[in-house]
């Protein structure tokens, strides 16, 4: 992808914050790399390189700046001016495909090979696989140095290091100091390894719609497993030996963030519950240019306004959010939650974490393995129902890739609707929530239909709304948030 310098340079210039996380800009006469937002001194327009990603201005030899901090910038929106095989590979890496297998794995699951991957990446990034999920591990690690006072082992482990000696080195060589000396220059009051719990800023861009957020999670919290109160949202989470509870609340200061909170035993694991808390919220999206293609149309218009900065949510769980929606296929939203909490108390398992004791969430959901034979129809549901979810369950337990990232959403959505029980609106919905596809769209749903009834109260149909649906392509799944997002207001107008 190529960047305008003339563009570039300007929002340098001004530091406007929308584009911070969307380029980088190399200074060729001091050998850094900085955020478009850098306080420091704008450097001469013929000494500066932009770069789409920071593993770009890694890998051409520029260093990360000191005073702007580039692995703090809000995450490069996966889907900017790249291709969709590039967007793919970019969650199979966030999602630790690198981390124990080659290149060539990751370019099968994708279906290309990986010559051609490695060209999509130089042509779409400037920086090969390899250099975007190192400069990912680095900047996690330099963020774990600096806000927590964690030993240099666990954080070397954390970041996916196999050992200490190789950590060093890799930081040594991207920062030009040594992992003892970044935390001696740490700044003043980043010191979060306190009492017992891991706190972490997780930046994202503006405008940020928290509340939208917690208001669509608070009808589907599963009992005993996700629990929101207040600005907080807790859940339970169960990642290789650890096993508590996470909480995520806005920070108040130094720009739009999220604050995670993890007990200290979750250090192994804490880039991986990074990187779910990112999808789950949506972290990475870029509002601004989603608001601008979906305000074009009358009909969104006056949603996207009322509604800034709106995000998709995505799930901590892919079979947890399938086993979901399978249970939510006609009935309402009170009853799916209701059904799924049953599921959950009766084949989950009790969450150890000692916050589970003080009224915060204490179970986890039920594995593949715990619902192949489950009784599952004495929950209180459809026998058919029942059996589609072990039979779901037996499909992800044998291995079957239907929720894993697809090579496209047709392929997507042709995986899931392969089992019997699981039509467009489930494969839909999970490939928008689960999948993180940003073009899915369930055109069957009841409340998305009726959000597009016109003057004549005429719902339209499926098919209506899917043609009606193609001029908000790429960001349908935004667009379906706004039109429930819209109707849900004018069901409330309507109450009072």
């Amino acid at each position: 992808m190529e960047l305008d310098h003339d563009i570039c340079y300007r929002a340098i210039c001004a530091r406007d914050a929308r584009f911070d996380g969307r380029f980088f800009t190399g200074v060729t006469s001091t050998g850094i790399y900085c955020r478009p937002v850098c306080p420091a001194r704008t450097p001469g327009a013929m000494n500066c390189t932009f770069f789409i990603c920071a593993a770009a201005a890694e890998e051409a030899g520029f260093r990360p700046c000191r005073r702007c901090r580039p692995e703090t910038a809000p995450g490069t929106p996966a889907w900017r001016g790249t291709s969709t095989t590039v967007s793919r590979a970019l969650r199979l890496i966030e999602e630790g495909a690198l981390t124990d297998a080659s290149i060539e794995d990751m370019s099968a699951r994708l279906g290309v090979g990986g010559r051609h991957l490695r060209r999509l990446f130089n042509e779409h990034l400037g920086a090969s696989p390899a250099a975007v999920a190192n400069t990912r591990r680095i900047h996690f690690a330099k963020r774990m140095i600096e806000e927590t006072s964690l030993s240099m082992t666990h954080i070397a482990l954390a970041a996916g290091f196999n050992n200490v000696r190789r950590f060093n080195a890799a930081v040594r060589q991207s920062f030009d100091r040594t992992p003892t000396e970044i935390r001696k220059l740490a700044p003043s009051g980043l010191q979060h390894a306190n009492g017992g719990t891991i706190t972490l800023r997780l930046s994202c861009r503006e405008p940020f719609d928290w509340h939208g957020l917690l208001a669509w999670l608070a009808p589907r919290a599963i009992p005993g497993i996700e629990q929101v109160k207040g600005m907080t949202y807790r859940r339970t989470v169960s990642l290789n030996d650890f096993t508590g509870v996470i909480e995520l609340e806005p920070a108040t200061r130094r720009g739009p963030a999220l604050l995670l909170r993890t007990p200290v035993e979750a250090s192994p694991v804490l880039l991986q519950i990074v990187d779910g808390v990112r999808a789950l919220f949506d972290l990475d999206a870029d509002p601004a240019a989603i608001a601008e293609q979906l305000s074009e149309d009358p009909l969104l218009a006056p949603a996207a306004r009322k509604h800034p900065g709106i995000r998709v949510p995505g799930c901590w769980d892919r079979f947890e959010l399938a086993v979901r929606a399978i249970l939510g296929q006609q009935v309402t939203v009170v009853g799916a939650t209701r059904l799924t909490g049953r599921l959950a108390e009766r084949f989950g398992r009790p969450c150890t974490s000692p916050k589970s004791l003080a009224g915060h969430p204490d179970r986890l959901f039920p594995r593949p393995e715990d619902l192949i034979h489950a009784d599952i129809a004495g929950l209180g549901m459809p026998s058919a129902r029942a059996e589609t979810i072990r039979r779901f369950a037996r499909a992800v337990y044998d291995g079957e890739p239907i929720l894993e990232t697809a090579p496209d959403l047709p392929t997507a959505i042709a995986r899931l609707t392969s089992l019997p029980g699981i039509g467009d609106w489930t494969a839909q919905y999970i490939a928008m929530r689960a999948l993180r596809e940003p073009d899915a769209f369930p055109a069957g749903d009841l409340g998305l239909r009726k959000a597009l009834v016109g003057n004549d109260d005429k719902l339209p149909t499926g098919t209506t709304l899917r043609k009606r649906s193609e001029i908000w392509r790429p960001w349908r799944a935004y667009a379906a948030m706004l039109l429930w997002r819209n109707l849900a207001d004018n069901t409330e107008k309507g109450r009072r």
